[in-house]
């Protein structure tokens, strides 16, 4: 899913102009003719804007004012203004006002193109620190959570019901999918965000230090007891507790939890009296701890008493659309942090990458993208510096004994917003027409290997892909039912990404 760029201009024949290249250059395009507009998209409560291109003189709410009213939401969208006049007064201001770029009318593909990069790069870096500077400060929110799927939106909208009340909340989810990260936005969300976030991984704990660690003890309770411990239920008093894998719990400390659950007290191991408690639980685990019980392993009562709101985030292979923006933040995060001048991550890469199961969903996305950085030679991230995807088999790479080379095609001056941020795409200028032992390759297979290049060319716009091959896409879904081609979205899929 590419970036979606909201354009605002009053000026029909502008604004159509702009629409034009922005759509070049592989983004999503919102159009609006007037400044109330623009508020009233970016604050919608769907709203899933990466930027906006600003026209100053409009009627009505111009865009000095349209800026001042992003200001005033709070609104961290980056902003490129367009005057006409170019007058350094203007331009001044706008910067002011917190404008990332402007641009000059008419402004040229080229220069649109390069302010549009700067500026989702930019702002994937500052959206990057903010969401690290909100985590250590236990002030994470819904707006740091970097998702547009749609298989997302229930989990949101459930997660954020639950902000401003103490239900107990059971986030479920294979490892890496953000789970704490959630338990963190439902907190900083809420009426405990001034308070203590603790975080306690069950599964990391010993058995025999488990009640010490969540309830405390007194000093001299057991061996090497030789300073009193309050435990993290005190820790995280008028707060949030999170247990995560917790259905890593041994059955002992299952009952001792349960009582605090149902008493709002804990009592420390060699304690004489329960001290009351007010901590708001929020637990996660990566089994199917309906399954936990069933096999006896969890107590069922404490079950019901976690599962009262169950959240399910999903993996990462079912929301294929989010890893686009993920790799933008991560990409900027570690660029910055290792201080390489990379400027982003080839079309093709950017192509398998999506393509991809990711068993360790976030994390190990997350991971990849830090040592493609850290390993990497040049200023922009390859197919090759992701051995991950590297290695596997592609489509068309017969080695031929004697190529017949097509004339050159030399880098597109526009690229796709698709490739994560804009980086140009790597040369494209022979086609294998012989086979390893040098037989000449069947036509339907030549044909099948210009198809899926023009798909990954045009990153799945197969309006675009139909257009250029000129042939109808009816045709060209057909082509593919009968290459078994996955992944292309059927005729009533107009992208694939």
């Amino acid at each position: 899913m590419a970036a979606s760029i909201l354009i605002a201009d009053d000026d029909a024949v502008a604004r159509r102009l702009v629409e034009n290249m922005v759509q070049k250059c592989g983004y999503e395009t919102i159009v609006v003719d007037s400044g109330d507009a623009a508020i009233a998209a970016l604050t919608a409560p769907d709203a899933a804007i990466d930027g906006v291109i600003l026209d100053l003189v409009m009627p009505g709410l111009d865009g000095m004012g349209v800026l001042a009213k992003i200001r005033e939401a709070g609104l961290s969208i980056p902003v490129i203004v367009q005057t006409a006049h170019g007058g350094i007064d203007n331009v001044i201001s706008a910067m002011r006002a917190g404008a990332a770029d402007f641009v000059v009318k008419p402004v040229g593909l080229e220069r649109l193109q390069v302010s549009l990069r700067n500026a989702l790069n930019s702002s994937a870096l500052k959206g990057e620190l903010q969401r690290i500077r909100h985590s250590r400060e236990g002030r994470l929110t819904f707006s740091d959570i970097i998702t547009r799927a749609e298989a997302m939106a229930g989990v949101m909208r459930a997660a954020q019901k639950a902000t401003n009340s103490s239900i107990p909340v059971l986030i479920e989810g294979e490892s890496g999918v953000g789970k704490e990260m959630f338990a963190r936005a439902i907190h900083g969300s809420g009426e405990r965000k001034a308070k203590p976030f603790v975080a306690v991984n069950c599964g990391a704990i010993p058995d025999n230090l488990v009640e010490s660690i969540l309830f405390g003890h007194e000093k001299g309770a057991f061996t090497g007891a030789t300073e009193r411990h309050t435990g993290k239920f005190v820790e995280a008093h008028g707060g949030t507790l999170f247990l995560d894998e917790v259905s890593e719990l041994p059955l002992s400390a299952q009952v001792k939890l349960l009582r605090a659950l149902q008493e709002g007290a804990v009592e420390a191991v060699g304690g004489r009296k329960p001290v009351k408690v007010d901590v708001r639980i929020i637990s996660a685990t990566n089994r199917r701890l309906l399954e936990r019980v069933k096999q006896g392993h969890f107590r069922e009562d404490l079950f019901y008493r976690l599962h009262v709101l169950p959240l399910t985030i999903p993996s990462l292979r079912t929301r294929r659309e989010d890893i686009p923006h993920l790799l933008r933040h991560f990409l900027a995060r570690f660029a910055a942090e290792e201080n390489r001048p990379i400027t982003g991550i080839s079309g093709e890469a950017v192509a398998h990458l999506a393509q991809l199961d990711w068993p360790g969903n976030i994390r190990q996305l997350e991971n990849a993208v830090y040592r493609a950085v850290v390993m990497s030679d040049g200023d922009q991230l390859g197919l090759d510096d992701f051995p991950l995807i590297a290695s596997q088999p592609h489509p068309g790479t017969d080695i031929p004994t004697a190529p017949l080379m097509l004339e050159p095609i030399a880098a597109p001056s526009v690229v796709s917003g698709n490739e994560i941020p804009i980086a140009p795409l790597s040369v494209a200028g022979a086609l294998s027409m012989l086979t390893s032992t040098g037989d000449v390759r069947p036509l339907e297979e030549i044909e099948n290997e210009i198809i899926r290049f023009a798909i990954s060319h045009y990153r799945g716009q197969m309006s675009e892909v139909a257009r250029r091959l000129k042939i109808g896409r009816s045709t060209l879904y057909r082509k593919l039912d009968e290459a078994g081609v996955p992944g292309h979205g059927g005729k009533s899929g107009e992208e694939t990404h």
